[in-house]
Order: structure tokens, then sequence, then C-alpha cells
């Protein structure tokens, strides 16, 4: 114990941590007894087990839960220790050099640590003993889902797509001969997303059945996965580039945030992430690879301009590879700003 900062550290790993339920008498009165009122306690573990929802019910009221996501871009340059001058980066070429070479590392390899510190010949087979280890430990064993392959399945499904309706994935493993019944595959998509492999993004309405109806995009905890295991997205930098905004907003965001997305009543026009702070739309986010190619500018500025009059939010930002400015538009004022910048900017300014 560090008798200076007063706290004491418990870190269990994946196979002790069943033991922690057991033992939740025994947890309870260490804590009622023996331990003094100004000592913090750190209770860590690298499994989904260590979730709330897993949390003995004497800690229940008694503790925070802090959730560690994968490595930042501005952790991910502190790790690979790349020193970035930003200050004279606008006119310095080897520092934008430097800074888009490892963006193009992170968002294709992402920011787990050890993926980070590895040799690029070694690294998907890492990733690949990653998503073996979330299938058996995380998924399968704590959910006691016996048929593995129907899981696999699923998950090569939503791997490779970047939206999903129940119907719809039961209907597509229908017609590959697997059998699984709609409440079974629910029980699979909740366990998938409890073990924090994948997020799920509703739809923005203002009538709940309107976002439990519409399909749910799909986002995953790292790059890494989509890049080693999608066969559809592997080198597909629009798909990597929203995947990644998403794992940054939701470092980002806090408790009375919301993340949500936006299509027009006739499926037309669309909006990546709508940013709802309590019941105020706050921001508007595009994203967009190349922004350069006109159809594609055309298409995201007229998704995010149509949202923006039917949301009533003037906060409209557009996330791509390199266009740096401010146009005003239709009488709104849309940001572009490279991927990188963004990541970069201080987490205290919004979103």
């Amino acid at each position: 114990m560090n008798t200076i900062l007063k706290t004491l550290l418990f870190e269990w790993e994946e196979r002790e941590l069943p033991s922690i339920i057991e033992r939740e008498k025994n947890l309870k009165k260490y804590l009622n007894l023996s331990v003094p009122k100004n000592i913090n306690i750190f209770i860590t573990g690298s499994s989904s087990k260590m979730s709330s929802k897993e949390i003995p019910t004497e800690l229940r009221g008694r503790s925070l839960e802090e959730k560690i996501s994968p490595l930042s871009f501005s952790e991910f340059l502190n790790f690979e220790k790349i020193n970035i001058d930003f200050e004279k980066i606008e006119y310095l070429e080897d520092e934008k050099v430097k800074i888009l070479s490892a963006l193009n590392e992170y968002l294709m390899w992402g920011g787990l640590p050890e993926i980070v510190l590895s040799e690029t010949a070694q690294k998907r087979e890492i990733i690949q003993e990653y998503y073996k280890t979330v299938i058996r430990k995380d998924i399968s064993e704590r959910s006691g889902i016996k048929n593995e392959e129907n899981l696999k399945a699923l998950l090569l499904l939503l791997l490779n797509s970047t939206s999903y309706s129940i119907s719809k994935l039961y209907n597509t493993l229908k017609s590959l001969n697997y059998k699984i019944g709609k409440a079974t595959l629910q029980k699979y998509l909740s366990s998938i997303e409890n073990s924090f492999f994948l997020n799920n993004n509703f739809i923005f309405s203002y009538k709940i059945k309107n976002s439990l109806q519409y399909p749910r995009k799909n986002y995953f905890i790292d790059n890494g996965f989509v890049r080693s295991l999608s066969t559809k997205f592997s080198n597909n930098y629009s798909r990597l580039y929203e995947n990644l905004v998403f794992i940054e907003l939701q470092r980002r965001i806090d408790s009375d945030t919301e993340i949500n997305y936006w299509k027009d009543e006739l499926n037309k026009n669309e909006v990546d992430f709508v940013i709802r702070k309590n019941t105020e739309i706050v921001r508007l986010i595009q994203v967009c690879y190349d922004i350069l190619d006109s159809d594609t500018k055309e298409r995201e500025i007229k998704g995010i301009i149509k949202a923006s009059k039917k949301l009533n939010c003037n906060n409209l930002l557009i996330i791509n590879n390199e266009l740096e400015k401010e146009e005003v538009i239709s009488g709104k004022s849309v940001k572009f700003i490279p991927l990188w910048k963004w990541l970069v900017q201080d987490k205290l300014q919004e979103v």
C-alpha cells in the first residue's frame, strides 16, 4: 500500500475474475471492516466482467466506473515518440509529412498498445489473437454461447457492413444456412456490445419507436480490427475514417451528450454524426476522406445543410483528408478540417 497516496490497487487477471462474484461476501467484509475510509481502492481488469453490470451488489453505489479505451492519436504519437511542432506544421513540409505518415499508421493499425509497439509483420497476427480471445472469453464463455460458428458468422457480417437490422441479419444468416432465431440473434448482439467490441449508433429521432426500428450503424472499438478482419473495408479509407471519428467522439463526450446519425424521410440525405447535449443539437459532423471529389463534396454538403435546417443547428463540420477552410453555403457556414488536426485538438474544446 502506498501510504502517501493512500490508495489500494487490485488487479485481477481474466482467469481470476469469476471468483470476484463468488467472494462477494468476503469482499464486502474487507471493504467494511478492513479499509479505512480515507483510502481509495482501484479494481482493474482487462475483461468486460469488470463492467458495472458485473460488479457485486455490495460495490454498487460505492464505485465509479472508468472505461479505458485504446490509445488516442495524441497518445499514439507519444507511444511512438513522434514529436510534432504544431506551431510550424503549416509551413514546414517535413512536419506535415511526419504527421500524415503517423496518421496513416494509426488509421490502419489502431491504438491497442501492444499493436502500436510491435513490428509491422506481427501486427495482424496479434490482432487476430485478440479477436479470438474476445470471441472465446468476453462473448462465448461470459454469455454461455455454445454455437461459436453462428457467432463468428454474425461477427463477420457486422465487420463487413456499416449498418444492420435484426431482420436483415436474420435473413442473411438464414440464406447462408445458419440456424439462429431472432431472439438468439438479439442475445448475441447484446453480448458483442457488452464486450465493448462493438458500438451501436441509432438514428436521431424524437420518437423512440423510430430510433429502435431504423437500422443501427455499427462501429468497432479499434480500427485494427476493421483493417485486419474485414474483407470489404480493409483498405476503405472512408470506412476507416468514420470508425476512427466515432471512437474519438466516444472518448470526448460526457454523460449528458449523445451521438446519433440522421437521415431524411426519403433516405436520400444523411449526416454521419448528430451531437446532442441533453435536448439541444450542438453539432453536425460529416466524415469524408476525399472531399476534393466534386460529387462527394456536393453529397456531403447537401446532407449537412438539409439536416442543419431540419434540426436547427448551425455548427457544421466536415472532417476530411486535407481541406481546411470555412465556406458559406446556402446561408450556412460549413467548416472543413483535416482528420489529423481534429484528432489532436484539445479534448476540452467542443467535439
